[in-house]
């Protein structure tokens, strides 16, 4: 099966000009990371903040080239920086950005946002695409009552709600997921989460996850990339990954990760009152 996604060799460099006081450089953000996801799987990218993964979610949604390396997508090599992309290709990757108040139009009603993209890429009457925004806004657990409001009256659980909606207004192949619970209360979390592998299950999509938690991706993920300076230093199934990591900075970065279990608990307090 052809997957969905397909990175070879990424690499993204940046060219910081110099000045009187320092020469130029070269900052090389993604350094040769490669990878597969099949459709209907969960890939989730993991790393402290400047290892290079947003970065590379950049790349896989078309907003920034590569500098070298090639990327697939259903098969069809992509390269933005040497060819215009068809609306169909941009149709078939959407992101969810980790701040939903920062990218929806505070001066637009939520039934504008949803249908601005048919607009942008289809030709499909006004009825008909008030039909679908209403359609998803009961896929993503709103009403039909909240097509005329504004996003400021809505939760920020609500707004990813919207986010959401929005990204799946065209039928994407693939969903790339920027941190798309870390800005929300727990247990709001969970229901993004589950509304996401419902999603997931109903419309056999394909998810790119970032995130730095842990325990977020031990729950979504079907495989796991994690990214150190720009590389990938492990690469493998959720259950190979969390069970038996191999390389020493998933180790650290593992052993860093609380843990709510009452063993867990235990122990901390008793290295604690044994310091």
């Amino acid at each position: 099966m052809t997957p969905v996604l397909e990175a070879r060799d990424l690499t993204r460099d940046y060219h910081i000009p110099g000045s009187f006081f320092k020469k130029a450089r070269t900052v090389h953000a993604v350094k040769g990371v490669s990878f597969a996801v099949e459709q209907g799987k969960t890939l989730a990218i993991v790393g402290e903040s400047g290892c290079g993964k947003s970065t590379l979610a950049r790349i896989v949604t078309m907003i920034d080239p590569a500098t070298s390396g090639d990327m697939l997508i259903d098969g069809q090599k992509v390269d933005i920086a040497r060819e215009t992309l068809t609306s169909d290709m941009r149709r078939k990757v959407q992101i969810v950005f980790q701040n939903p108040y920062g990218t929806l139009n505070p001066r637009k009603k939520i039934g504008d946002i949803l249908t601005e993209p048919l607009i942008i890429n289809t030709k499909i009457g006004a009825d008909e695409r008030r039909d679908r925004a209403m359609a998803m806004l009961k896929k993503v657990g709103l009403e039909e009552k909240h097509y005329g409001r504004y996003p400021h009256m809505f939760s920020g659980g609500q707004r990813q709600r919207v986010a959401i909606a929005r990204a799946l207004m065209l039928n994407p192949r693939l969903l790339v997921l920027d941190e798309p619970v870390s800005a929300l209360d727990l247990s709001v979390q969970a229901q993004v989460l589950n509304l996401l592998a419902d999603l997931q299950d109903e419309f056999q999509l394909t998810y790119v996850f970032i995130s730095h938690d842990l325990s977020v991706v031990r729950y979504i993920a079907d495989d796991v990339m994690v990214m150190y300076y720009g590389e990938a230093v492990e690469y493998g199934s959720r259950e190979e990954v969390f069970s038996n990591p191999q390389h020493s900075y998933t180790k650290t970065l593992f052993a860093a990760t609380p843990r709510a279990d009452v063993e867990s608990i235990k122990a901390r307090l008793a290295r604690k009152n044994a310091a």
